[in-house]
C-alpha cells in the first residue's frame, strides 16, 4: 500500500498539466536520449569565465557537459585549467585571471531556438554543497545588442549549496535608468532538490509570468510592472542551462564536495495553440 500512496500524487501532478496542455503543443524539447555530446542543432556551449565573478572556467569537453544514460550531466571538477583567454593587459577578470581551480558546463540555445511566451519545463536533479549555484534560465535573444538588463533575465530556477531548502525564480529588468536592475521573485522550499527529480517549470503570458514547482504555481510577476515600452518581456528569449560554482552568491566553495552533476531528465518548450 506504501508504493500506492507514493504513486497516485506524482501521477495527478503530471496529469494536471496534461489535462490543461489540450491547449498547448509541443514547439521544442530535448528528452536526451542518446549518448555522446549534446545536440549541436539545439546547443552551443559557453566557454572561459563568463559572468558574477564565479571560480569556475566553462569548457565544452564531455567530462564537464554530457549526455549519458538518458540524461544530460554537467559536471563541477576540481581541477587546475589554463585560462585559454589569458591577457594580463585586459583589466577584466575573465581576462587577467591565468588559471581556474575548479571547471564545469554552461550550454544554451542562442542564435538556434528562442521564442515568445510560452511553458518551460525542466525535469532536474540538483547538486549539493556549499559553493554550488546550479540555473535553469533565460536571457532575451537581444542580448548582446543592449546592455543589461535590458534584454531582460528570467531565471526558471536558481539554487546555492548555502541555502539547501531554497529554489528561487526571479526575473530581472531595467527602471526607469535603463542602468538600473529592478529583481522580482520568490522563494519556494523544496528539503530533497538534490535527492530527487523534480519539475522547474515557467508559465510565461502576455500578463504574467507564473513560476512552478511540480506544476504547483509558487510565484507570479506582472509583465506590466516592467513598464509600456520596450518591456523586455515581451520579446524572444533563449534558454540556458549551467552549473557555475562560488562567485557574488554562491560563495566560497568547498572543494571536498567535488566532484558535482546537475542532472536534466528533459527540456521542453510549449505553447499554447492560440499563439
Amino acid at each position: 500500500m506504501k508504493a500506492i500512496f507514493i504513486l497516485i500524487p506524482l501521477f495527478i501532478s503530471t496529469f494536471s498539466f496534461q489535462a490543461r496542455s489540450q491547449n498547448y503543443k509541443l514547439i521544442w524539447s530535448d528528452d536526451f536520449q542518446y549518448s555522446g555530446k549534446p545536440d549541436p542543432e539545439k546547443w552551443n556551449y559557453e566557454t572561459g569565465f563568463i559572468r558574477n565573478l564565479e571560480e569556475q572556467i566553462y569548457t565544452k569537453r564531455k567530462k564537464n557537459v554530457r549526455v549519458h544514460n538518458g540524461k544530460l550531466e554537467i559536471i563541477a571538477l576540481k581541477e587546475d585549467y589554463e585560462n585559454k583567454k589569458y591577457d594580463a593587459s585586459i583589466k577584466n577578470y575573465r581576462y587577467n585571471t591565468p588559471y581556474a581551480e575548479f571547471t564545469s558546463g554552461s550550454i544554451n540555445t542562442k542564435g538556434k531556438f528562442d521564442f515568445l511566451y510560452g511553458r518551460v519545463e525542466v525535469r532536474a536533479k540538483l547538486p549539493a554543497g556549499k559553493g554550488v549555484w546550479p540555473a535553469i534560465w533565460m536571457l532575451g535573444a537581444n542580448f548582446d545588442e543592449v546592455d543589461y538588463p535590458n534584454a531582460g533575465e528570467i531565471d526558471i530556477m536558481e539554487h546555492v549549496g548555502i541555502e539547501p531548502e531554497e529554489i528561487h525564480g526571479t526575473v530581472h529588468f531595467p527602471g526607469e535608468d535603463t542602468l538600473q536592475i529592478i529583481s522580482d521573485g520568490g522563494i519556494k522550499i523544496l528539503e530533497n532538490a538534490s535527492e530527487q527529480f523534480h519539475i522547474y517549470s515557467v508559465d510565461w503570458t502576455y500578463d504574467k509570468i507564473e513560476f512552478l514547482i511540480d506544476n504547483k504555481v509558487y510565484h507570479t510577476f506582472r509583465i506590466e510592472e516592467a513598464g509600456l515600452e520596450n518591456n523586455p518581456f515581451r520579446k524572444p528569449f533563449y534558454l540556458i542551462l549551467n552549473l557555475a560554482l562560488g562567485g557574488k552568491w554562491a560563495g566560497k566553495i568547498d572543494p571536498d564536495i567535488l566532484p558535482q552533476k546537475f542532472l536534466v531528465d528533459y527540456v521542453r518548450v510549449y505553447q499554447r495553440k492560440e499563439n
